[in-house]
């Protein structure tokens, strides 16, 4: 079954399909075509441990020896931000998971990535911390482990870069990716642009030069950086406002890590995931598409996802859920998106 939608946006009507049409092949990928059809929500926020949570947002996802590893933002009254973990083996059993949030510190952290350092034979958790002797407050930050399903044998949190901000006043959603000889941090900055530093293989986590401007244009938070396998080329996604408040995503390609990027599906009528690509199965539930990770074809530091079989894991919520509520307060959930039928 295939539900079609008509939404009313920006005074216009678009009528969106998700029939007929076929699973992402690498030449779609190389012209900017995707079509996905949405799960139904897939995990919604859980009050526990004394507090009150709005929201489960900013996924990251490794898959080790059959299980799936997820780690997420929560968004809570009392705390607000905090990084939650769950292990299944299928996304049909999500739900049955247990559910335990890192006790890394007791203040903020957030906007997690996870991926296995080969050259240390280290699980590494990129996030976000709150360090107020610093300016800006908010650092990147990152744990190692050598057993990902215990969440409790991640280190105490350190500091990715000794300098206070090599020189950038605000930062946001950091993301690190690998090639044969650098380490490369991406992150956004809220005003249409994407930084780069890159550090030393050898010296990772640390060693990061100045950042420089990677990308700019009318984008906004949360990029993510992949490899294509067997194209050689780098796909990044990166986050974009739509008016109403609205997220969607748009998609860049490059030869290289430091290189130029290049507009792939990078606006509203032609968008990498957004409400003029996205079809569902029941009924539509998210007009959002926002902060999400690509499942990839192996765990470690070179994030290489396979360009003829793209899945998203995403973060999503209805207008009607987000209306009149502050941002922390709306009630994002997880959904996948996968190649339309």
């Amino acid at each position: 079954m295939c539900v079609s939608l008509t939404h009313h946006l920006d005074r216009r009507a678009f009528v969106l399909t998700a029939c007929g049409i076929p699973a992402l092949a690498a030449g779609d990928i190389r012209a900017g075509r995707f079509a996905w059809e949405a799960s139904p929500p897939l995990l919604a926020s859980e009050n526990r441990d004394g507090d009150c949570y709005h929201a489960i947002k900013d996924p990251t996802v490794a898959r080790y020896q059959g299980q799936w590893h997820l780690f997420c933002t929560i968004r809570g009254a009392r705390r607000s931000h905090q990084i939650e973990y769950l292990s299944f083996a299928d996304w049909s059993e999500i739900h049955k998971a247990r559910r335990q949030t890192l006790r890394l510190t007791s203040g903020y952290f957030c906007a997690p990535q996870v991926f296995y350092f080969r050259p240390q034979r280290k699980w590494c958790l990129i996030y976000q911390i709150a360090d107020q002797s610093r300016t800006p407050a908010l650092q990147p930050a990152y744990s190692t482990t050598e057993a990902i399903a215990d969440p409790a044998s991640w280190t105490t949190p350190e500091l990715l870069i000794s300098d206070a901000s090599l020189g950038v006043k605000n930062w946001i959603d950091f993301w690190v990716i690998c090639d044969g000889r650098k380490a490369h941090l991406f992150f956004t900055t809220l005003n249409g642009r994407m930084w780069r530093s890159e550090a030393p293989l050898a010296r990772f986590p640390h060693g990061w030069d100045s950042p420089r401007v990677a990308l700019e244009d009318d984008i906004f938070e949360a990029s993510h950086t992949y490899l294509l396998k067997g194209l050689s080329q780098y796909l990044t996604l990166v986050e974009a406002q739509a008016p109403g408040g609205r997220r969607y995503y748009k998609a860049y390609i490059a030869d290289r890590l430091d290189g130029a990027w290049s507009p792939l599906a990078a606006s509203p009528e032609k968008p990498f995931a957004g409400l003029r690509n996205v079809g569902f199965q029941e009924n539509p539930w998210t007009d959002s598409f926002s902060h999400g990770e690509l499942l990839r074809h192996g765990n470690d530091e070179t994030l290489a996802v396979d360009p003829s079989n793209l899945t998203f894991l995403f973060q999503g919520v209805g207008a009607q859920e987000r209306e009149g509520k502050k941002y922390g307060e709306i009630p994002w959930k997880l959904g996948l998106l996968r190649p339309a039928r």
